[in-house]
């Protein structure tokens, strides 16, 4: 990065003041009455009603907006393990895509003394601390936590505590990019049932993936995963995760060219430039490469083209659909938040991906297209979101700072969970709910983004 773009980043968390969050009162306080209310002796009156009825908390506290951002930072974006202090600027940066995408309240805990003698996360710590957070909290975010211990992490706090977690480094990619294949195989004309997928990168995201598109439909025999050493099949010396051990194929492939030959979808998860064109040529007809590596993909978008791919995606904001969480984790939170959901279950996740994809598929209305011209002018000037269904190669997924995104995302997220037996509270018209949401967090949808 050139030295004048990283002083600019430096200066934009340290000026005016240091960081970029900051904490604001909701109820007035600038008179001796409302002191009174706001500390004591006022607010002896909702701790009473607190203690007699525990639920009431969500009515007198702002612990029904409230996540958590947890990390321990020993897997940090692309940075690894730097620690929780370092890790501290993401954190901060997630709660700030919490309250700008969906009006919620998160606040960043990063966590130290919670790991192993060899510097990596240690499970039992990281649930003990972060399972005594529950009363003040509506929610957990677990983020940037080691493989494999974010497994165990996530699965015995989500059965430990009473309120949603989620780990979004394995779930907000899987979501997001089943979102852009179920419309992508609307494109090459194929059923999710009999595609082949190759995940490149075995870490808590590729783990992730191969699970839930399995749980979507692709037949568990359809998926290969590769990690640093290749194809992870059946009887691979060497020790294997448990969630490796689940996902190891029982194939002849070896490599990443091996694997891919003859697949109808690739996930890239891993390194830069690791696929080449030449090993898009050899997938079936009108394959589906999603290459999410950050910041440079496996393989970019003009080579995936010529080698034949039909529909082409990344991570990145300067290439076509990109597979960005913020899609994901704002309007799953919001959703979840507003029935007082006990978990985010995977009828909720499943839910997300459709309705993202299913977003992708109507017709944008005039007030929308204006406000998308705007936040991406190139794009609207390229015709990307014209026409009654604008899904094409190059949309198959919405964009993030699309206003229907996080009202359409929790409207069926909170429909899922109630549903599911989760939710604690009804909504009874989820119309006017999506409404109500829509209107919370767009007030300015004539003015500019």
């Amino acid at each position: 990065m050139p030295p004048h773009s990283q002083q600019r980043n430096l200066d934009y968390h340290r000026l005016p003041q240091p960081g970029k969050i900051a904490l604001a009162p909701t109820k007035p306080c600038s008179t001796q009455a409302e002191l009174s209310m706001a500390y004591s002796p006022g607010v002896a009156d909702p701790c009473r009603e607190i203690s007699r009825q525990p639920d009431t908390v969500f009515e007198y506290t702002a612990r029904g907006n409230l996540v958590a951002v947890v990390s321990d930072g020993t897997a940090v974006l692309g940075l690894g393990n730097i620690g929780p202090a370092a890790a501290l600027p993401v954190m901060e940066g997630k709660a700030v895509l919490f309250k700008r995408f969906a009006d919620i309240d998160a606040f960043p805990v990063c966590l130290d003394h919670v790991l192993g003698r060899d510097g990596r996360t240690d499970p039992d710590k990281l649930i003990e601390t972060t399972a005594a957070l529950e009363p003040t909290f509506g929610g957990i975010n677990l983020e940037d936590i080691g493989a494999p211990a974010c497994f165990e992490v996530e699965c015995r706090l989500k059965t430990r505590m009473g309120i949603p977690v989620f780990h979004d480094d394995q779930h907000g990619t899987a979501i997001i990019s089943l979102a852009g294949v179920i419309n992508a195989l609307q494109l090459v004309d194929k059923a999710i049932a009999d595609i082949k997928v190759v995940v490149n990168g075995a870490g808590a995201a590729g783990i992730a993936c191969a699970e839930f598109y399995i749980a979507a439909g692709v037949q568990r025999e359809n998926v290969i995963v590769c990690d640093t050493k290749g194809v992870i099949y059946r009887g691979r010396p060497g020790d294997l995760t448990e969630q490796k051990t689940r996902l190891a194929a029982d194939t002849r492939a070896r490599t990443l060219a091996d694997a891919v030959r003859g697949a109808d979808v690739f996930l890239g998860l891993s390194i830069a430039d690791c696929m080449t064109a030449e090993m898009v040529r050899s997938m079936a007809h009108r394959p589906i490469i999603f290459a999410m590596a950050n910041p440079d993909p496996e393989i970019t978008p003009q080579s995936a083209l010529a080698g034949g791919a039909a529909v082409v995606g990344t991570g990145r904001t300067d290439f076509p659909n990109q597979i960005n969480n913020v899609l994901g984790f704002p309007g799953i939170f919001r959703g979840a938040l507003d029935v007082r959901a006990r978990d985010i279950n995977e009828e909720m996740k499943v839910a997300a991906s459709r309705a993202l994809a299913e977003i992708a598929c109507e017709e944008i209305p005039a007030d929308i297209q204006n406000y998308l011209a705007r936040a991406y002018p190139q794009d609207h000037s390229d015709g990307m979101f014209a026409g009654n269904n604008p899904l094409k190669p190059t949309y198959v997924i919405p964009k993030p700072f699309d206003p229907r995104v996080v009202p359409r995302v929790a409207r069926y997220v909170a429909q899922a969970a109630m549903q599911s037996g989760v939710a604690q509270t009804t909504i009874q018209d989820l119309d006017r709910y999506e409404a109500a949401v829509a209107k919370r967090l767009h007030t300015d949808l004539c003015q500019n983004p």
